[in-house]
């Protein structure tokens, strides 16, 4: 069985990333799902503690982002003892390579992966941002049990390839950013009125036309969740559980918080189910041709596999 909702430690701004870090690990840990996933990029990394998911492959870290990658076998082997001290546990139950490192042939990843699953040190083997390519050679080596990938109303990239192929080999979806990065809440406002550390400055489908467009697309998302009296960012995430029924694979979101309020939310949303004609509406509203703008700066597309 596989539950409705992650829950991811990150969200848009991570200038009060530590406003309320133990209240929401302690909600998390009562509301039924998946733990927190633990960013596990570096032997230094002080802010993963809760045991579930981790991930690898980015270091050094800079002002809270990610920079170069490295999974080489030797590395991976490295982060995962850590981890493993870090979390306090024996056994890390997913652990991700984070983005795809074009120095490291995917098959020395997963086989040195494999070896850590053999040695009961990890139960699961996922990918991030991972091209179709990519995931087949990781897969032949070791089987993948989860993708994570952006992935929702806001930005539909992986229905034309990237999904079928997940149905094909059996591998799980984890979307991040499922609210796409606060938009599908209804809640926005321009690139410059964010204070300075928020990632939505940078965002440019936050900025100028693209801003403006984007805001009509998502009406469509405010306008059923007033009809239903709920969330926007609810309808948004009910939206992706039904994809998940009909594309016939398991789709796990992780919408970030950091309240306990937006968190009971999320997972409030499993209960919604939207009906034939919302999800056409939605489907129309938000077809890839309507969203306007790049998802990442040009850096960071740089970092996405396909």
């Amino acid at each position: 069985m596989v539950s409705s909702h992650g829950a991811a430690a990150s969200s848009s701004s991570h200038r009060h990333a530590a406003e309320h870090p133990v209240g929401i690990e302690r909600s998390a840990a009562i509301i039924p799902g998946p733990f927190p996933e633990n960013a596990c990029h570096d032997p230094e990394n002080t802010q993963a503690r809760q045991p579930g998911a981790a991930g690898l492959g980015h270091r050094p870290r800079l002002h809270g982002k990610q920079a170069g990658t490295d999974s080489r076998p030797e590395h991976i082997r490295e982060v995962v003892e850590a981890s493993l001290g870090r979390l306090g546990t024996d056994r890390i139950d997913l652990l991700y390579q984070h983005r795809v490192d074009p120095a490291v042939p995917m098959e020395d990843v997963a086989g040195a992966v494999g070896e850590l699953v053999a040695q009961g040190k990890v139960r699961f083997f996922g990918l991030s941002e991972a091209g179709a390519a990519n995931i087949r050679r990781a897969h032949a080596v070791y089987p993948v049990s989860a993708v994570q990938s952006e992935y929702s109303l806001w930005e539909r990239n992986l229905e034309p390839e990237i999904i079928p192929l997940l149905g094909e080999l059996g591998i799980g979806l984890v979307p991040f950013s499922p609210l796409g990065r606060g938009f599908l809440t209804g809640q926005v406002k321009r690139a410059e009125d964010y204070p300075d550390g928020d990632y939505r400055r940078n965002d440019p489908r936050y900025q100028g036309e693209n801003y403006d467009a984007n805001v009509e697309a998502a009406a469509k998302v405010s306008d059923i969740a007033a009809a239903r009296g709920v969330k926007p960012g609810q309808v948004a995430l009910a939206w992706l559980l039904a994809k998940g029924d009909g594309f016939g694979i398991d789709i796990v979101p992780i919408p970030g918080t950091k309240r306990r309020k937006y968190l009971e939310e999320n997972v409030a949303a499993a209960a919604i189910k939207l009906d034939a004609a919302e999800m056409a509406a939605l489907d129309e509203a938000l077809a890839p041709g309507k969203i306007s703008g790049p998802r990442y700066t040009e850096r960071g597309m740089a970092m996405v596999d396909r």
